[in-house]
């Protein structure tokens, strides 16, 4: 579990049908230049904020930059959930990478007892019936 929002390009809470949560997170890696940062958006010198739509992660102490398509697969999630179909908890990780599922986009993983499919939907979304 991050100990802030700092060490994270990811991170929900979300409660789910029948009693099921789900506590998601992927963690900011270190530059694999120069290994002293952490690898994230650029930030913008004159306003000092985070370019959210940049389409390049960069390193803040040696400038060392990677494409966001080369980047974000080497990425994985990590996965703290009770199941809404058996009510287990358990934790498990996942590929950074959103996939179809009834019709949503969303981050799926399977629970380790059960083996039913359990989405993180894009923006709250229900998925279709």
């Amino acid at each position: 579990m991050p100990d802030s929002m700092d060490e994270c390009f990811y991170f929900s809470r979300r409660t789910l049908d029948n009693n099921g949560r789900v506590v998601a997170w992927v963690f900011r890696p270190d530059c694999p230049s120069c290994g002293k940062a952490k690898i994230g958006k650029p930030v913008d010198s004159k306003t000092g904020k985070v370019k959210t739509r940049s389409s390049e992660y960069v390193c803040p102490s040696c400038d060392y930059s990677v494409p966001k398509e080369e980047f974000e697969p080497t990425l994985s999630m990590n996965v703290q959930y009770t199941c809404p179909h058996c009510g287990k908890s358990g934790e498990t990780t996942t590929p950074y990478k959103r996939k179809k599922f009834k019709g949503v986009d969303a981050y799926v993983f399977q629970c380790n007892d059960c083996n039913e499919k359990i989405p993180i939907t894009k923006k709250m979304k229900e998925p279709k019936k």
